[in-house]
């Protein structure tokens, strides 16, 4: 019993929160979303080679071709280890089809 409470506490603090952050950008539509504010983490955190596909959603192989194919691909090498910048690639990614 004293356990669900717990954890019923918890949600009431978390939609506490996000409904106090709505109420306060509620006259500011230009207040940076939940998802912004993620992807704002995002901007310096590099991936591994060996990781990429997990982040594109492919299999390794799909990468490899992807790389050979484009090798504008943005990305960094670090002693001779190729590393991948996640909001470049992110915005790259979305660009490729267009």
């Amino acid at each position: 019993m004293e356990f669900d409470s717990i954890w019923i506490a918890l949600g009431i603090a978390v939609a506490g929160y996000f409904i106090g952050n709505g109420l306060k950008n509620f006259k500011n539509p230009d207040a940076k979303g939940l998802s912004e504010i993620f992807d704002e983490d995002d901007e310096h955190e590099l991936i591994k080679e060996n990781d990429v596909h997990h982040f594109m959603g492919i299999s390794k192989e799909d990468v490899k071709f992807l790389t050979q194919e484009h090798p504008d691909i943005p990305h960094i090498i670090i002693k001779d280890k190729i590393y991948y910048p996640k909001a470049k690639l992110r915005k790259w990614l979305t660009n490729l089809g267009e």
